[in-house]
């Protein structure tokens, strides 16, 4: 819905803004174009500058944490991974009545992988792809990381998962009786008693790029950080299909526990994103709905 705001603290960014920060704050891109980049995120607003460089602007202060952490881990993480990742090239501060850090990128080509679904033969490939980069992602030295939003225990926001499925299955979105017990399911899988691993936290179609029928790169490390390797394996409900899951397992090298708690995290993420944004952000609602109806399903076929 075009000017609907998706938080009640979400700040005013246009072209204009961006224009007179970049001017102000690294006046060798001054004269270049401006254009905003059409996006489904939540937390940050994105406009590409020229051809080969994108700014990303946190829309609410709860995101501007993000700014600082992907400047200092991203250029750590990315040598070690078989996709592309994002390459900071400026970390900008507040001004121009703009009162948040921010960041410029090296622009990555490729289009989301929501907006431009790859074909059944390109979506296996992914999923060997995603789990390579899954695995690698988890082998990276965690020395002195930062905990990942999503790092923790799954069942810790059951009341919230509880209160979005009784809603959701009282205007009939959800069978509320199913959800309930593939929630319940993964809440009393063994939990993660390794050490934290990194996670990217955030995989979902729209922070994925496809370039010529194929994975290319990962985006949007704003909740990148370490934990229970479990948050990364809901790729496999947010993106795979039931043909395809088996493929991105065996690459990822998950164990049954930490699979039946990756399907609660993409049934968690499912049903409190599409009961939270499913009027201010109708293109992220559909990826929600569709994770936890492949949550849901899994569950009662395994």
């Amino acid at each position: 819905m075009p000017g609907t705001k998706m938080h009640a603290d979400e700040v005013d960014i246009d072209e204009s803004l961006v224009e007179r920060l970049v001017a102000a704050q690294f006046p060798q891109w001054a004269r270049l174009p401006v254009r905003k980049v059409r996006s489904a995120g939540t937390d940050n607003a994105m406009y590409r500058l020229g051809e080969d460089m994108t700014v990303r602007l946190p829309r609410i202060p709860g995101a501007e944490g993000q700014v600082g952490k992907e400047q200092r881990w991203l250029p750590h993480l990315a040598p070690h991974l078989p996709l592309d990742v994002p390459v900071p090239l400026g970390q900008g501060t507040p001004g121009e009545g703009y009162a948040f850090a921010w960041s410029v990128y090296r622009w990555l080509d490729g289009e989301n992988l929501y907006d431009e679904p790859l074909a059944e033969h390109g979506l296996r490939d992914a999923a060997a792809g995603l789990g390579r980069f899954v695995a690698a992602l988890h082998r990276v030295d965690t020395a002195g990381a930062p905990a990942s939003f999503r790092g923790g225990p799954v069942g810790t926001a059951d009341e919230g998962v509880r209160a979005a499925i009784r809603d959701l299955g009282a205007d009939g979105t959800h069978d509320a009786e199913a959800a309930t017990a593939a929630w319940e399911a993964a809440v009393r899988a063994p939990q993660w008693q390794g050490a934290p691993v990194w996670l990217h936290g955030d995989l979902l179609p729209g922070n994925l790029l496809g370039h010529q029928g194929r994975l290319s790169a990962v985006i949007d490390f704003g909740g990148v950080g370490v934990g229970d390797p479990a948050c990364d394996v809901m790729a496999a409900w947010t993106l795979l299909t039931a043909d395809t899951r088996e493929v991105f397992r065996e690459a990822a090298g998950v164990d049954d526990a930490t699979w039946a708690r990756g399907r609660g995290w993409a049934l968690r993420f499912g049903v409190t994103a599409e009961h939270y944004y499913r009027v201010t952000n109708p293109v992220l609602a559909r990826v929600a709905h569709r994770a936890a109806a492949e949550a849901i399903a899994d569950h009662h076929a395994s």
